[in-house]
């Protein structure tokens, strides 16, 4: 992480009132990089991520504007979610997903952006067939270097494709999450191929894929510049995570 993002970054457990203050901070980048890249502010949608975060910071950002919620384990945000039914959000599941829960991720979750399989998909068409049509962002792997969800780019037409065909499920787009790294402008390469395939699969399949969700809190401003529509931001907003 470059020094000057990493003090736009606060520990939730120590700074627990920071989060309008650090809101304004994300919107000021964004408006910057959207800015370098041509783009309007508003073309690009901020996902609170909240893994780890309690209730009552959540309302926090909620009250200060925050409109969209991220959560990586079904198990968690369900904990959460009696403390916040009240708000008026859209909840993304961002972690990867298996099969047995796609039920309660249906019911708990207005989208979900970590679809990496056709089964995982089937079984999400299945399930959401009997409630709603539900929005869909695919998981592409583009860290060839470690063993994490998504599918892997040669499967990508493949798997785009059999999701179209499923009629309760609505594929907005792809996601992606690119390696640690030291320097954040080194995410520029993964965030430009994972625009460029969006862009060949949207043509190939002849369907409109609006969404590109990539970028966290050391890079979204690349992101940005690189054509995020979603970024991701967690620790930029609430503050560091304590230790798992």
């Amino acid at each position: 992480m470059d020094r000057a993002n990493s003090g736009k970054i606060r520990d939730m457990r120590d700074q627990p009132n920071h989060v309008i203050e650090n809101l304004a901070s994300i919107r000021e980048r964004i408006a910057q990089a959207a800015e370098r890249a041509g783009r309007r502010a508003d073309e690009v949608t901020l996902v609170a991520i909240s893994k780890t975060v309690p209730a009552e910071r959540i309302r926090e950002a909620y009250n200060a504007g925050v409109r969209e919620f991220g959560e990586n384990r079904i198990q968690e945000w369900e904990s959460k979610a009696p403390e916040l039914g009240d708000l008026d959000v859209k909840w993304h599941l961002v972690g990867h997903l298996q099969r047995n829960k796609a039920a309660r991720a249906i019911r708990l979750f207005h989208t979900i952006d970590s679809v990496d399989s056709l089964p995982l998909a089937e079984k999400l068409d299945h399930v959401a067939g009997e409630l709603r049509k539900v929005p869909v962002l695919i998981e592409v792997r583009l860290d060839p270097s470690a063993k994490k969800a998504g599918c892997h780019p040669a499967e990508l037409p493949r798997l785009a494709e059999g999701v179209l065909l499923l009629p309760h499920l609505e594929l907005r787009g792809l996601m992606t999450v690119p390696p640690i790294a030291t320097d954040p402008r080194d995410a520029r390469p993964l965030f430009r191929r994972l625009r460029e395939m969006r862009d060949e699969v949207a043509k190939l399949l002849d369907w409109p894929l609006p969404e590109l969700s990539m970028g966290m809190s050391s890079d979204f401003d690349i992101a940005i510049e690189e054509g995020a529509t979603q970024i991701r931001i967690g620790t930029a907003l609430f503050g560091a995570r304590p230790p798992e």
